[in-house]
């Protein structure tokens, strides 16, 4: 490796950051008092947490308003516009649920001469190569590229070396390898790019193995919160839903002139969804376009999964938040909803510091809040909640699932632990690369 090889390598860091926040709390310590300083920490916080609220309840009341009569809408017109698609599948050691999504990806309703579907193996170990060769051979539409070890990039490495075999497609569709969309979902996906300002294009991801344990049960309902509360009133109220990284689409001509998914980041949705916003392009959400994936079953999973996406999404705030602020396409409204979308995972941690400000008060350690007639333990809690009831209520779920709900009170710990670690890590510049989810093959 080369001396530029080792640079590269070595990821950025925030500590003056880290030691600039400590310096802060010293000084006003020193001049206002212990008491004083946590009484307006505690005031900082709950201004925060009543803002959140107001947006999570706003998403709440949009859903609840509009989003049944959306989720029932027909597939109309959409016969018509076919432009060629190809479909992107990124697999790393992948062989228990390889099959299930060939087949999904090879029964997609759409015209076979506009299709084209391209599985990575991105260096498997076990046997999801000689899978894809086997199921390659039996069916001549699907593409199968091996990346060598060390090829590097992660998910997005993989994606853009597929991207570079698909030179005629308008549109790339990208699914992960536990992925089995409903057919008709590249029509539902494709028909907005229609409208010359879309860039890119989001379906909704169901978990398809929620009976398998306590945990799938939770993520189930997050999904439903995320997708049916969540995305739709980004979209409902700010036209702002993101790019989620699965069960998407995107402009080939649109991707190649950014770059390519940027392999230097571990959601390179989230950053994707920024810059096109920056470039003044918008996405789209259809919450009809559905496709179902698995939820991790184990805690160790589920930490390593969200600790991944807080890590990512969190090195995006410190990326692009001047950009944001700065750039036309956005108006002031837009900007704030981009930054407080930003700054999702960076919630968590503020939540952490707000329950050890409540266990301090507790202990007679800290002033009132200047804003005490807001509950700061209340809203820490009742702004998600208030989305994941609605999110029950339109997936339909039975009645007694409502219990499900208290599955969320050590979820919302891990998130507290996990963005915690993730927001320490990236500002002392711990080294991290793309890590994938293990999966289990459950359907």
């Amino acid at each position: 490796m080369t001396g530029r090889g080792r640079r590269r390598a070595v990821p950025p860091h925030h500590r003056l950051g880290l030691l600039a926040h400590l310096a802060v709390f010293a000084v006003t310590v020193a001049v206002l008092g212990l008491d004083s300083t946590l009484g307006w920490i505690a005031t900082v916080l709950n201004v925060v947490f009543l803002l959140f609220f107001f947006r999570h309840l706003g998403f709440a009341v949009a859903a609840a308003r509009w989003a049944e009569r959306d989720l029932d809408a027909p597939l109309v017109g959409a016969e018509s516009f076919t432009p060629p698609v190809a479909v992107l599948v990124a697999c790393k050691d992948e062989e228990l649920v390889v099959d299930g999504m060939v087949a999904a990806m090879l029964a997609l309703d759409y015209p076979h001469s506009a299709l084209t579907v391209v599985v990575v193996d991105d260096a498997s170990t076990d046997g999801t190569g000689a899978r894809l060769d086997a199921l390659s051979a039996a069916d001549p539409r699907l593409r199968v590229l091996h990346r060598r070890p060390g090829a590097g990039g992660g998910k997005s490495g993989a994606l853009n070396d597929a991207l570079a075999l698909v030179d005629d497609a308008q549109i790339a569709v990208v699914f992960d390898a536990d992925h089995q969309p409903e057919p008709d979902v590249l029509r539902r996906l494709v028909r907005h790019f229609r409208d010359p300002r879309v860039g890119a294009v989001m379906g909704r991801c169901v978990v398809r193995n929620g009976v398998e344990s306590s945990l799938a049960s939770t993520i189930f309902i997050d999904y439903l919160s995320g997708y049916l509360v969540n995305e739709y009133g980004r979209q409902a109220l700010f036209e702002l839903p993101a790019y989620g990284g699965a069960n998407c689409a995107v402009r080939t001509d649109l991707i190649r002139a950014l770059g390519g998914w940027n392999p230097h980041t571990v959601t390179e949705d989230t950053d994707l969804t920024l810059r096109l916003l920056l470039d003044g392009w918008r996405v789209r959400y259809d919450p009809s376009a559905v496709d179902f994936e698995e939820a991790v079953l184990s805690s160790r999973r589920f930490w390593k999964q969200r600790y991944r996406w807080a890590r990512g999404h969190q090195k995006c705030l410190r990326d692009y938040w001047r950009p944001i602020l700065t750039t036309r396409h956005l108006s002031p409204m837009e900007k704030l909803e981009t930054m407080l979308f930003l700054w999702v995972y960076h919630v968590p941690v503020l939540c952490g510091l707000g329950l050890l400000l409540i266990v301090l008060r507790a202990l007679g350690i800290g002033g009132q809040s200047a804003v005490s007639m807001v509950s700061l333990s209340a809203l820490l809690f009742a702004g998600p909640f208030t989305e994941l009831a609605v999110g029950l209520v339109l997936g339909r779920v039975e009645r007694r699932a409502v219990w499900m709900l208290i599955g969320f009170i050590p979820a919302f710990g891990m998130s507290i632990l996990t963005a915690t670690k993730a927001y320490l890590d990236g500002m002392w510049g711990t080294l991290y690369t793309w890590s994938k989810t293990a999966r289990s093959g459950v359907t």
